[in-house]
């Protein structure tokens, strides 16, 4: 495996080769665009790289179905750490194109909600196609195959491209979370302000049988920060659940739900515990009464007294 290896979601320019740049380790590792989440998760898998950062959910669209999928699927990758990365987007042309000039757009399928609104008031009539990133975007205008592309400012360089409008969002603090994925290990030591992830199936479809999963974590005060329902392919009504919640595997209350649910569940996939970004633990609420770490080990031990006698 090469250690010093890093891939993402390319090609260079994207949003996603930003978010890596803000890594202080980036500055040590080579860093591999491939064309998509699944190649840049899958070289991480047939280990010609150490980890790979991929988009995973955004604050307009919500969860990027295909790390959802790629991480609910295959061989087994685990999350070690999060980056948020404020999204703004330029809209980039070959020098010389004047808005009226624009006919085609293109840009990654997530950044399409993200400029709706600007698109129906500046450019009503321009057709848009998808490309595979907003780089590869920018890369196929200056092919001449679109007129301008959505994709971050920073891009313009890269493929000789100008800047004909900056600072589009229909969204005033629009954010793309992005995580770094490897392969599994233990987890990192919990900071006071962690997540943990994980994918949930159901065992079968009755009344009630996502509230019991809910209801794991629920009674042992645990808030979920994330849920999202992803087909499993297995026909329709067949889903899996990916979930992200407050705290760390070793807290008590979060491995105590996990254990709850692997009693009741036919699979589940834990993909990590790690730091919360933009988060320190001060910031973090107390435990709800009776879910901390110390009432579980009081109460673990108050049921060991009664077992012996000793109550």
């Amino acid at each position: 495996m090469s250690a010093t290896r890093y891939t993402y979601l390319g090609p260079e320019g994207t949003f996603t080769e930003a978010a890596l740049r803000t890594l202080p380790e980036a500055a040590t590792r080579e860093l591999v665009p491939m064309v998509s989440v699944p190649a840049a998760l899958d070289a991480v898998r047939n280990g010609e790289a150490a980890a790979a950062l991929v988009p995973i959910e955004n604050s307009v669209e919500g969860g990027v179905t295909a790390t959802l999928d790629e991480l609910a699927s295959g061989e087994p990758l685990m999350i070690y750490r999060e980056v948020l990365l404020p999204i703004a987007f330029a809209l980039l042309v070959r020098p010389g194109t004047k808005l009226s000039d624009v006919k085609t757009v293109t840009g990654h399928p997530v950044a399409q909600p993200q400029v709706r609104n600007w698109l129906r008031t500046h450019l009503p009539e321009a057709l848009w196609e998808s490309a595979a990133s907003n780089a590869d975007g920018a890369r196929l205008v200056q092919e001449g195959r679109f007129d301008a592309a959505f994709a971050g400012e920073f891009a313009a360089a890269t493929y000789g491209l100008e800047p004909l409008v900056t600072e589009i969002h229909d969204a005033e603090n629009a954010e793309t979370r992005f995580v770094l994925v490897g392969r599994p290990a233990r987890p990192a030591a919990p900071t006071g302000a962690d997540k943990t992830s994980v994918v949930i199936w159901l065992g079968d479809d009755h009344p009630g049988a996502l509230l019991e999963l809910l209801q794991e974590f629920a009674v042992r005060g645990v808030n979920l920060m994330l849920i999202q329902s992803r087909p499993t392919g297995a026909g329709i009504g067949n889903y899996c659940f990916a979930v992200d919640a407050e705290g760390h595997i070793s807290d008590r209350r979060v491995g105590e739900a996990l254990m709850g649910l692997k009693r009741i569940c036919p699979k589940v996939r834990f993909l990590g515990s790690y730091p919360r970004a933009g988060v320190s633990a001060d910031e973090v609420r107390s435990a709800r009464p009776g879910t901390s770490d110390a009432e579980f080990v009081a109460a673990a031990e108050w049921l060991a007294r009664s077992q012996d006698g000793r109550a």
